[in-house]
């Protein structure tokens, strides 16, 4: 290859913010850029994986055909664009073939005002929060149709999980082909469109994955991913280049739109990963309380998801209950930072078992932020309820004689008063209502169904409480406004202050009705990165043994509360609103689905 030839090559990263189905809008960013980059004097232009119609795609191609429709109309549109310049973006090519899926996941290749060809993907992924092979049909025919060339330089093109499936890097793989050794002989470059959404450790994964291909064939690997949040799913950007050495020699910004130019003889800008994560770039698969390396990127990501998906759902204000607790006040945090602190309202809802310290807290992390707050007791609404309620249960116990003589009724009375009058400023204003549920504690089924998991979003539904206590004391820290969370809340046990714990006669904490929540965060882990048993955890020393002692009669009785109380909670899993995915892996409804009718035996 000339060297010359690569100085010569500048290609554009188009790390764009698509909106899922919306043809025109993907369409219409997809030309602007294109006439920046021939401003640029870039000779080749690429987008992110199904960019014309923005991923996740769900359904819609079933149940909407005629898109795919439109995204073809889109192409020849941005064809009339692509003088003296070529352009890869990705689009679903409709199958004519009398067989199989209706659809090909491809990247067209558009060159002197034509279309010159569709590059098609042949690894399609069925797990986690993907479903490729629900839609479309694989492509395992003609490799030499993803090579292409331009101004002396070899391409080849792989879509997305095509470029996970080496068989050195990977100790089992999932598909027996690898269209990169399929190609890599006869190519220069690897382009990668990509639509990789952000998790714990991907990133790691990720960037040695890659590190590793093009080191491995001395070649040089561009990837171009989306960003920005649909739904649930979160896309960190962070497009990028490596040598032929396997050197990183470019890096798109992370969680933003970036035109990133990349020349492929000298490389461009390499932006900062978020911090923490260049410090975890080789870490192991191992349990730890120490979040700090993920919290700026769990920051951002929620950031990132909120504005999305207010601003795409035409949402522009939030309200939600501020109980002066640990997950209202990392909501309130997120809303503001995320919408604009005038956009979030705070309501404090104090019942007769609420804290004058609880109350005094909700109001300065309100004055901390600067959001609108109202205080508004619920009371009344609980008794006239209560009331209510008494007179009919009496009725019904005339025919029904198996009514509980310990009921969470009052609990959830509570509970649901407070997401009435959330709801309530949502019907007059138009705001959306937040739910405040965290990931440990709808495990646990420790949330009430239309009470503090109602809702229209889920901000912190995908991450554990010992995360949440970690991310709270990162906020006070990197802020602009330091500090606005009262420290009494970091320091504060939690507890719903729902009902009276009778063994002390004080509000009933959280840790008490369930347990420590170190050990209940390391039991979610090992169920959803090492897929554990509960033999096998009774078996294995927790990082929370090594620092209390424990004996081994606790340790089961605690795993079988989780057990059984998982079982019963399966049917809330349904019910709570969208949330981001966050953690390595999810119980939100995209990645993953449990039978809530279902009889696990979870010992072995």
């Amino acid at each position: 290859m000339n060297n010359n030839n690569l100085k010569l090559s500048n290609i554009l990263m188009a790390q764009l913010n698509p909106i899922s189905g919306d043809v025109e809008y993907n369409k219409n960013k997809a030309i602007e850029a294109i006439k920046k980059a021939k401003e640029k004097k870039v000779n080749l232009v690429v987008f992110p994986e199904l960019f014309l119609i923005g991923y996740p795609i769900g359904d819609i191609l079933t149940r909407y055909p005629y898109i795919a429709k439109q995204a073809k109309k889109a192409l020849d549109e941005i064809a009339n664009h692509c003088k003296d310049i070529a352009v890869l973006i990705g689009y679903p090519e409709i199958n004519t073939d009398k067989f199989g899926k209706p659809y090909y996941n491809s990247v067209a290749l558009i060159k002197d005002e034509k279309i010159i060809k569709s590059i098609r993907k042949s690894l399609l992924p069925t797990y986690c929060e993907h479903n490729d092979y629900r839609y479309f049909e694989p492509w395992v025919d003609e490799f030499e149709s993803r090579i292409f060339t331009l101004n002396g330089v070899n391409y080849g093109v792989i879509i997305c999980e095509d470029g996970w499936n080496d068989f050195d890097f990977f100790e089992k793989n999932l598909y027996k082909v690898d269209p990169i050794k399929e190609i890599i002989e006869d190519i220069d470059v690897l382009i990668c469109p990509s639509a990789s959404c952000t998790r714990a450790k991907k990133e790691q994964l990720k960037h040695n994955m890659m590190k590793h291909c093009a080191k491995k064939h001395s070649i040089k690997y561009i990837y171009v991913n989306q960003v920005g949040a649909n739904d649930e799913l979160v896309y960190d950007g962070l497009s990028r280049m490596y040598d032929e050495k396997g050197e990183l020699t470019a890096m798109a910004k992370p969680f933003e739109e970036d035109l990133a130019i990349v020349n492929l003889c000298d490389g461009g800008k390499i932006n900062p990963l978020p911090k923490g994560l260049e410090l975890t770039l080789n870490s192991q698969k191992e349990f730890s309380l120490d979040h700090k390396p993920d919290l700026e990127r769990t920051y951002k990501a929620i950031i990132t998801a909120i504005k999305d998906y207010f601003n795409k759902n035409g949402f522009k204000q939030a309200a939600l209950g501020l109980s002066g607790g640990l997950d209202s006040t990392i909501c309130a945090v997120l809303l503001a930072d995320a919408l604009g602190a005038q956009n979030v309202y705070g309501i404090s809802m104090p019942s007769k078992l609420t804290s004058n310290e609880s109350k005094n807290d909700a109001k300065e992390l309100a004055n901390n932020l600067g959001i609108n707050f109202l205080e508004i007791p619920i009371k009344d609404m609980f008794d006239l309820i209560k009331d209510k309620f008494s007179g009919m249960f009496d009725e019904i116990s005339k025919n029904w004689c198996n009514r509980y003589t310990n009921s969470y009724t009052n609990d959830n009375i509570q509970a649901r008063s407070r997401a009435m009058i959330l709801w309530g400023i949502a019907n007059e204003f138009g705001a959306l209502p937040i739910a405040t549920s965290d990931k440990s504690e709808l495990y646990m089924g420790y949330a009430t169904i239309n009470g503090d998991m109602s809702g229209g979003y889920a901000p912190i539904s995908d991450v554990v409480k010992t995360k949440l206590f970690a991310l709270a004391r990162w906020m006070n820290e990197n802020r602009e406004r330091k500090n606005a969370i009262p420290v009494s809340i970091i320091n504060k046990p939690p507890g719903a202050e729902l009902a009276i714990d009778p063994k002390t006669g004080k509000t009933l904490l959280a840790e008490d009705a369930l347990m420590p929540y170190e050990f209940l965060d390391e039991v979610i882990w090992r169920i959803e990165n090492l897929n554990q048993s509960k033999d096998n955890m009774l078996e294995q020393e927790f990082l929370y043994e090594k620092k209390n002692k424990i004996d081994k009669n606790t340790k089961l009785n605690w795993l079988n509360k989780f057990f059984k109380r998982l079982n019963t909670a399966l049917y809330k899993w349904y019910i709570v609103p969208p949330g981001p995915i966050i953690d390595g892996r999810s119980i939100n409804k995209t990645e993953y689905k449990q039978p809530i009718i279902s009889n696990i035996d979870y010992s072995n």
